[in-house]
């Protein structure tokens, strides 16, 4: 808009309109903003009576404008926007009331350009795209002639050239350069004027200073040009004329033969790398990875007495030796198929059970300790490469990602940047044992970055080939100024990946310059969604609500992933973000502590500055990243270092202004966001030490990550039945002030068709937000009934507005939760970053019941307790069970492997099944044929913990979480909403108790689930009927965790059975802690417990 309008705020977000509409406080207040849902259209935001009331603007085909007003209300149409302001300022329009007090922007927080340079480095900023003087300054300026525009360009140049170091260049090449500035460039600019393109004076030149390189060329072409017919078997015999035809001098631009020249040296390189490839098997084009065999030195007990071991590990081979001896002969191997399962202790972290099955179809649990924490994470890296690498699954579900950030201070990088790679230095590093374990993904995001991108992208390819001998294949490369992304993936993967996207934008000065932004790239593997951000924000300790800024502008404006998901940003728009870069968030210390907190570092003692740190204070407030997660910083402050050293922090920099302060921060980060129930374990999280070019330093991040695969049935697609997920009693809390109806909207790759309900019924709540309630039940249609395929799927949730199409909040729900039953769930919404409200409600899931296929990431557990030590070789599997009792989980869902930051709110959770649900069990018989068997179920369906005749229950370490997660740090919703499990069917009963406005709760039906062959006289596992205050519960691995689940009650201790002797049971006594005990639903009195 020409004109500047006090009114119009542009791309403002629908949240800040109503904040600054309530700040005003004055009904007829108005703004108007950018439509979010419809592209050209505006947002006319009226408050009246403390309410907001959002009309759209659309222009019609002539480009003419119109307001969504009233019914009865004569359309108007208008050319301009202030043309309309000024008609609807009369009353009588058909808005709520006529426009009076229009609402101002208000001061935008930006960086100073007098104040803060482009870049914090020593070196000079990179060199801005030259200015085309030809085309602006003399179209632009006042008339002048030829002559003088020449005299103008000639004298711009020439001065330019004295602040030129000019002492490295040879004397006659100087004297060239100040001619052509002096005479030639006129001369050039005349013959342009003539019709004449070619630059006869410029061409004149470049031969003059690259008479050396001209010659050399002509020299060497032929001398590779017949290095090239050698390594080339393709080519016809006669090909002489191809090289005389390069060879020949024929008056062709430097430029043009230096061209020639670099895509010859590239051709010479492939070719001969393909040959010698191909020499020693190399298949497919690309080599691949030889893991070299491993050696770990352990301790087991037996009898007492702990003796070392010696355990080999041949990853290629697919075998793992157990040895007396190093150099002795191996005393026992198993195959990759008889490894069952690894068991990790909790309680000591250097432990590791190794399940086997033998010759004979016993199960052995052999019990090891390694030297380290860190020895025992790369065996089990190794163990779980070699399973991945033997498995027999067309498609991986599991892949490994490596995620690295460097801020290059606009320096080269060093000869050796391994180190990086392999995820060495300080914080959460791997093994030396996992230095040839290559990751199916590399995502290196570099900022202040002064190379090319082929250059950059061949430097990162050759390193990795160095370190795992495979040839990478760039996925996608996306340059922004300095700032860049790139993504290399395993050759085998080629085929795997599509819907390749990449894009940027720019948060620099006034959001148009690329110094500072963010470029992204985002892909499908198989059945799963990647997004990855690389993103360099504001610099400076005092800027941090410009970061905030920044983060919400990347957050909108970034446009990756699937186009249909318009409503969603990027943050639920993946199955996995990752959110890299040099984020600049600083430690909010006074400057006279800078002294301190390098002591501080120097000690290795980082909590007191991380209790400072910008960015997690931030996320706390809910103010950026709502709802990322970041693995516990261990390293020190990656910036700002003195070049080439990393022992002493550059602290103060000497400006005009004065000194300033740049204290030791963790500017350089990596977070992740995915969706709820997949799997995901940060493997490693730290900082190198030994490169050392630039004034941060290297952060790399390594993942485990769940994939799904292109899913084929194993179902006959005439008889499998049909399937449907079913929501119901969906109520929505909204943080607005807008006066409007609301529905929602289902999206997901796994349905025919987006679902639209129809409006719910709103009712004011607290503190001015709004309650809405969807009465009615929605069915949606999967393409795919297979419950494989639905158990890894997730339901994207939108609530949008009828007047505008908006939308009010976004947020996922994962059909895993209902795996075994209905279940209840609440997410929390949020819109462009902020959270918006919540949304609780119950999801069903109607499938057939068929067993799910194992995960590779569910060959490694994390063990709770080790009450018993085992003594012996091992036993079968049986007698294991009864004297083994142990709570086993992975840690990716449980949250038992690591602190992940400071985050608490998950934005979600899921209820425990209902009460009367049977519970599947898989007998022992089983066990060997689908790995470690175990009681609790992770979300794959596989049970986690040993059945046994006599079981003993430990304390599971879920408990003390379950409440504290329940529904996340901002959802303290009232006990009365809770919703109550349906009965038997789906027909709509009265509300719940204690609560009128409650909609009704539709009863689902129960699914049925058939247990394994079990021995006649052993009594069932589960009992048929469970009384009310004992409920056996199939918790999920989640961080979020079931809420209020107990895993079921020993068999003695079950009603209905005959008693006999047992230990005193923990749930039965009255010492357990009140936190422990399941609360009584609402209008149910608490069951009174007495010790047994």
């Amino acid at each position: 808009m020409p004109v500047y309008q006090p009114w119009c705020h542009g791309n403002l977000t629908r949240s800040k309109a109503e904040d600054l509409l309530s700040k005003a406080a004055r009904d007829g207040s108005f703004l108007i903003r950018d439509s979010e849902s419809i592209q050209g259209a505006y947002a006319l935001c009226v408050l009246f009576q403390n309410c907001v009331y959002t009309y759209r603007i659309l222009p019609n085909e002539d480009k003419k404008l119109s307001v969504q007003a009233s019914e009865g209300v004569p359309i108007r149409f208008f050319s301009m926007l202030p043309e309309l302001v000024e008609a609807y300022y009369n009353p009588n329009m058909g808005l709520i009331t006529h426009l009076q007090y229009p609402v101002q922007r208000e001061e935008e927080v930006d960086e100073e350009p007098g104040q803060t340079p482009l870049h914090e480095s020593n070196n000079l900023p990179p060199q801005l795209p030259p200015r085309n003087f030809l085309a602006n300054d003399i179209k632009d300026s006042d008339p002048k002639s030829p002559e003088q525009a020449c005299k103008s360009l000639s004298d711009t140049f020439l001065m330019r050239l004295q602040h030129m170091d000019m002492s490295i260049i040879p004397e006659e090449q100087q004297a060239a350069i100040q001619e052509y500035f002096r005479t030639s460039i006129c001369l050039d600019a005349e013959h342009l004027q003539n019709g004449n393109p070619n630059l006869p004076g410029l061409k004149k030149l470049t031969m003059t200073i690259c008479k050396n390189v001209n010659s050399e060329i002509s020299r060497i072409l032929p001398t590779l040009e017949v290095f090239h017919r050698v390594l080339d078997q393709q080519l016809p015999p006669g090909i002489g004329q191809f090289t005389k035809q390069m060879s020949v001098d024929s008056g062709q631009s430097v430029s043009f033969r230096l061209e020639q020249l670099t895509r010859l040296i590239y051709s010479i390189e492939e070719k001969a790398k393909n040959a010698v490839f191909d020499s020693v098997g190399y298949d497919g084009g690309h080599r691949r990875s030889l893991i070299p065999i491993v050696m770990f030195e352990v301790k087991q007990e037996l009898l007492g007495i702990s003796t070392k071991v010696f355990l080999k590990v041949d990853v290629e081979g697919g075998k793992i030796y157990f040895k007396k001896s190093k150099d002795g002969p191996e005393d026992k191997y198993y195959v990759h198929n008889k490894i069952l399962q690894l068991v990790k202790s909790q309680k000591m972290h250097a432990k590791l059970v190794i399940v086997v099955e033998t010759e004979k179809e016993k199960i052995l649990r052999r019990e090891f300790v390694f030297d380290d924490t860190k020895k025992r994470e790369g065996f089990c890296q190794l163990l779980q490469q070699m399973k991945n690498k033997h498995s027999e699954k067309p498609e991986p579900d599991m892949i490994t990602v490596f995620v690295g950030t460097w801020n290059m201070g606009n320096a080269n990088p060093p000869h050796n940047i391994n180190s990086w790679f392999q995820c060495k230095g300080q914080g959460k590093t791997q093994d030396d044992t996992a230095d040839h374990i290559p990751h199916d993904f590399y995502v290196i995001g570099t900022q202040e970055d002064p190379l090319g991108e082929k250059e950059w992208a061949d430097t990162v390819k050759g390193v990795l080939r160095n370190i795992t001998n495979i040839s990478f294949k760039q996925v996608a490369v996306h340059t922004l100024w300095n700032i860049r992304i790139v993504v290399l993936a395993k050759p085998e993967h080629e085929n795997r990946i599509s819907h390749v996207f990449s894009d940027s934008v720019k948060t620099g000065i006034a959001n148009t310059l690329g110094n500072k932004g963010a470029v992204g790239v985002s892909f499908m593997f198989n059945g799963t969604s990647f997004g990855f951000v690389n993103s360099h924000l504001t610099s400076g300790s005092e800027k941090k609500l410009r970061r905030n800024q920044n983060y919400i502008s990347i957050l909108r404006f970034l446009n990756l992933g699937d186009k249909k998901l318009n409503p969603f940003d990027i943050t639920h728009r993946f199955t996995h973000l990752f959110w890299l870069g040099d984020l600049n968030y600083r430690v909010e210390l006074p400057s006279t502590e800078a002294e301190y907190i390098v002591t501080k570092i120097k000690q290795q003692q980082y909590q007191e500055i991380l209790s400072k740190d910008q960015l997690s204070m931030e996320r706390d407030d809910g103010k950026v990243f709502l709802h990322f997660d970041e693995e516990e910083i261990t390293f020190a402050p990656t910036y700002r270092f003195e070049r080439d050293t990393r022992e002493k922090y550059a602290y103060t920099k000497a400006k005009a202004t004065g000194t300033k302060y740049n204290l030791p921060s963790w500017c350089d980060r990596v977070l992740r966001k995915s969706y709820p129930l997949v799997h995901v374990v940060c493997q490693a999280y730290g900082c190198t030490n030994d490169i050392m070019t630039s004034d941060h330093s290297p952060v790399f991040a390594s993942f485990e990550v769940g994939v799904a695969s292109q899913f084929v049935s194993k179902q006959d697609p005439n008889s499998a039945p049909d399937g449907g997920i079913q929501f119901m009693n969906c109520v929505a809390t909204l943080l607005t002030k807008s006066k409007t109806k609301f529905f929602i909207e289902y999206h997901s790759s796994c349905l025919e068709k987006t679902v639209k309900t129809s409006e719910g019924e709103n009712k004011d709540h607290l503190n001015g937000s709004i309650k809405v309630w969807f009465h009615n039940q929605v069915q949606l249609t999967p393409i795919i009934s297979d419950p494989e395929y639905l158990l890894d799927q997730h339901i994207l949730i939108c609530v949008k507005s009828t007047d505008c199409d908006e939308s009010y909040g976004e947020g996922c729900v994962a059909l895993r939760a209902a795996q075994f039953s209905y279940t209840e769930f609440s997410i929390t919404l949020t819109h462009q970053g902020e959270k918006t409200g919540t949304l609780t409600g119950g999801i069903q899931l109607h499938t057939s019941e068929v067993k799910t296929t194992e995960k590779l990431y569910d060959f490694i557990k994390v063990e709770r307790d080790d009450p018993v030590t085992s003594k012996g070789k091992g036993s079968d599997h049986n007698k294991f069970s009864v004297s083994q009792m142990h709570d086993i989980s992975n840690p990716s869902y449980m949250g038992l492997s690591h602190k992940i930051g400071n985050v608490i709110d998950r934005g979600w959770s899921y209820s425990m099944p209902p009460k009367n649900l049977p519970i599947a069990v898989q007998g022992s018989k089983d066990s060997k044929k689908s790995g470690y068997d175990v009681g609790t179920r992770s979300p794959t369906g596989k049970p986690l913990n040993p059945i046994g005749e006599d079981e003993k229950m430990f304390d599971n370490p879920l408990y003390g979480s379950m409440r504290s997660h329940n529904w996340g740090k901002d959802q303290d919703l009232p006990q009365k909403d809770h919703l109550i499990p349906p009965d038997a069917n789906f027909t709509p009963s009265k509300g719940a108790d204690g609560d009128p406005d409650r909609p009704p709760v539709p009863t689902p039906r129960n699914r049925s689930f058939t247990c394994s062959e079990t021995k006649p006289h052993l009594p069932s596992p589960v009992p048929p009927h469970v009384s009310a205050h004992k409920k056996p519960v199939v918790p999920s691995r989640s961080e979020g965790g079931m809420v209020n689940s107990r895993p079921p009650l020993p068999i003695k201790s079950r009603p209905g059975l005959p008693e006999a002797q047992k230990p005193r049971d923990y749930r039965d006594s009255s010492e357990l802690p009140s936190k422990h005990r399941p609360p009584a639903r609402p209008g149910q009195p608490q069951t009174q417990r007495h010790a047994s």
